[in-house]
């Protein structure tokens, strides 16, 4: 009888630490939001689909933060507001209110509501405008409304199944009272409470696997010795003060092998190192803690090889495990394109369509493969997709269950499973070193602003350890202190250690709220130095996530080939491209007043390419009619305008100020986002020119909306010596 394909899927659950050392409370609370709609269906779907198997990764800081909000001791502004009396709020609150209460997405979570969408229209329904004015138009019934329906639609779609109580709100509708606000968290505090609990059986049942991160999710590479670096980057550039600790990336690993026992009364087999980031020194690290298996990315193993995958993909799917002093330990290594798929395609996708394409995939792959213990792992983030599908995926996620589990020819099982049952063929002595991005440290060493965070961080532990014999003991041992200062300014130390802060330092990514990341991990630096009683060195006390006056996150780094199809079809699409930041503001979540957020840019050898991003999906925002323009500045002024209805036309010249088409052939598609693509030898460009770039949105022939407001963003064109001169992307 043929032997059927090991298909292990891997969920890893992963929110920053938002929990402020200073003020005791979560500057956002993505958490919370998550809690009630991903920490919880995610499990849930599994429990009600029959022959379902995952592994479930959860990072140790997470689950403190959810045990937190499920205790009632999270101090958190957004749910303090929420649960506040209308009547009792100032303007002020009631403004923020109205530019954070419709941070969620559009076409999923705000549209299928009618009375949630009509308090999005009465806040400018995205558009240009100020809340401030808006704010007078809502009574307090309003706003208990609003309150009321922006956790409501967080709520997970297994959880309405669950709980009644959500489906009787939302089948009322409107004109909610205290006491249904007050059911309304009541029950979501329940559901908090089940969380845990809920994984905990299920692993009990075998349904799921659990592991583990390291507890605030570090980069473990860089702590180990962040001159590691260079061997994935021969060309970077290093924080001044070196850093290597490998005591506290063995800290990192114990503390969260060792809250994960406390929580869940077992020690877990297996790790996804945060980020996916491996090296020689880590996984030693990880296999004398005495995990049995890690996961990291499919380009790492062609990093690893000789000779690379090649023409010999089937490498990937081999089982294979890494040899080292202290000992072998399993290695998994992710299918890229399926993992994106799920990802960033399948959410627009109807769900049947989507679950034949990824059972066909799989039944293809091991039609190539033939027989005998093979193993393909899809790793992806547990939460961040979901919100794009409909109902949560419930539907998607319960047929990929059980078209993967019904099939004969596949086999749906876990990490630990296949290290038990399956013959290893493949062995590697030695990893190379990297991510799961492009497989290597780039996105958290080498700009400016991360290499002054590393010594930041250098600076803050030697001044601990300096000053404290107790701190000193307990960084080197790794174990908790006895003394609670010790314990405290630990904490704090491993807390700054962690990666999320250094993804939004740098230029390769994105948020209007980078800002409040950039304070958290000041803040976990800045308690060390009150705790130690000491002054704390200047550069902690400004901010190190610098903003261009002109809104410049980054120039382009590579050639790109987006697909325009007005979504992103994968993490790496865009990310080698040029960005500008269109709302030169960073204190909110989402603000319901603006409507575009972001431009990207960049080109290959034929074409340049365009991205303009919304608060929310750009389509939904646009009406009939409505007109977008691309305007562009080079020896003269060109102009693209485009509707949502169409998606190619010629790009249009000034001359004698009439616009004349040319014979550009341009193409553009408007949905999630709007992309386009514009000949290079429509504009003419040479290498090493520079345009200028703005966009308008016309609305019955008026102009309702500009971007930037005062000043057009420069673009500079590289021109084909961008693949040579830049080496990070």
């Amino acid at each position: 009888m043929p032997i059927p394909l090991d298909v292990v899927i891997v969920w890893h659950m992963h929110q920053p630490y938002y929990k402020d050392p200073l003020k005791n409370e979560y500057a956002l609370p993505w958490t919370y939001l998550h809690g009630i709609k991903d920490y919880f269906d995610m499990p849930a779907i599994v429990e009600d689909t029959p022959g379902a198997r995952a592994v479930f990764n959860l990072v140790p800081s997470l689950i403190e933060q959810l045990l937190d909000y499920a205790a009632g001791t999270a101090v958190d502004p957004f749910l303090e507001l929420a649960m506040a009396a209308p009547a009792g709020l100032d303007e002020e609150k009631r403004i923020f209110l109205l530019e954070n209460f419709f941070s969620a997405n559009r076409s999923r979570m705000i549209e299928p509501y009618r009375r949630y969408l009509e308090l999005l229209y009465m806040a400018g329904e995205g558009m240009p405008g100020s809340a401030r004015d808006r704010v007078r138009y809502f009574n307090d019934q309003d706003l208990l409304d609003l309150q009321v329906w922006f956790f409501l639609a967080w709520t997970g779609e297994a959880a309405r199944r669950r709980y009644p109580v959500f489906a009787d709100l939302i089948a009322k509708g409107g004109g909610f009272s205290a006491a249904d606000k007050e059911l309304l968290f009541a029950t979501q505090r329940e559901l908090l409470q089940a969380i845990i609990p809920l994984y905990k059986r299920l692993h009990e049942e075998g349904s799921i696997e659990l592991s583990v991160t390291p507890y605030y999710h570090p980069i473990l590479p860089l702590l180990c010795d962040i001159r590691q670096a260079q061997t994935a980057m021969p060309r970077v550039t290093l924080p001044a003060n070196g850093f290597r600790h490998p005591e506290d990336a063995r800290a990192q690993i114990l503390r969260g092998r060792e809250y994960f026992r406390e929580i869940f009364g077992f020690t877990p087999m297996g790790m996804w190192p945060s980020e996916g980031s491996v090296s020689n020194e880590s996984l030693a690290l990880i296999a004398e803690c005495g995990f049995g298996w890690i996961a990291t990315d499919e380009e790492i193993l062609a990093k690893s090889l000789d000779n690379g995958l090649g023409d010999h993909r089937e490498r990937l799917y081999r089982p294979w495990r890494f040899t080292c002093p202290q000992g072998e330990i399993g290695a998994f290594f992710r299918d890229h394109q399926l993992s994106d798929l799920i990802g960033f395609t399948y959410s627009q996708w109807d769900a049947g369509r989507a679950v034949s394409d990824l059972c066909g995939r799989l039944h293809a792959i091991k039609t190539r493969l033939g027989g005998s213990g093979r193993v393909v792992p899809i790793i992806l983030d547990g939460e961040n997709a979901w919100e794009y599908y409909p109902d949560n995926a419930y539907d998607f996620l319960q047929g990929m269950y059980r078209g993967i589990a019904e099939s004969p020819q596949l086999n749906l099982t876990t990490c630990s499973d296949v290290l038990t049952h399956t013959r290893f063929e493949g062995r590697l002595h030695g990893i190379f070193p990297g991510s799961w991005i492009n497989g290597n440290y780039g996105i958290w060493i080498g700009h400016p602003e991360e290499n002054l965070a590393w010594d930041l961080i250098a600076l803050a532990r030697a001044a601990a350890v300096a000053a404290s014999p107790a701190v000193a003991s307990a960084l080197e041992s790794g174990r908790p202190s006895s003394d609670p200062t010790a314990e405290m300014i630990c904490r704090s130390l491993y807390a700054a250690e962690g990666s999320d802060w250094f993804w939004w330092y740098g230029d390769d990514h994105f948020s209007p709220h980078s800002d409040r990341f950039d304070q958290l991990f000041r803040q976990h630096l800045l308690n060390v130095y009150r705790l130690l009683r000491q002054d704390p060195p200047h550069q902690l006390l400004e901010p190190i996530k610098k903003k261009s006056p002109a809104g410049l996150i980054r120039e382009p780094a590579a050639f790109i080939e987006p697909d325009i199809n007005g979504r992103t079809s994968g993490y790496f699409e865009w990310l080698a491209a040029g960005l500008y930041d269109l709302t030169r503001q960073g204190s909110a979540m989402h603000s319901s007043d603006r409507m575009l957020q972001s431009f990207y840019y960049g080109y290959n050898r034929t074409c340049f390419f365009f991205r303009i991003d919304a608060f929310q999906e750009l389509s939904r925002l646009l009406r009939e009619g409505d007109i977008l323009n691309l305007h562009l500045i080079l020896d003269r002024e060109y102009r693209l305008p485009m509707q949502k209805q169409t998606d190619e036309g010629l790009l249009q010249a000034r001359e004698n100020n009439v616009w004349v088409p040319t014979s550009g052939h341009c193409l553009w598609k408007i949905a999630r986002t709007c992309e386009i693509s514009i000949p290079l030898e429509a504009l003419q460009l040479s290498p090493k020119s520079k345009l200028f770039a703005s966009i308008t949105l016309l609305r019955d022939n008026e102009e309702i909306g500009r971007w930037p407001s005062d000043a057009s963003m420069m673009l500079y064109y590289a021109g084909p010596e961008i693949e040579l001169e830049n080496w990070l992307i």
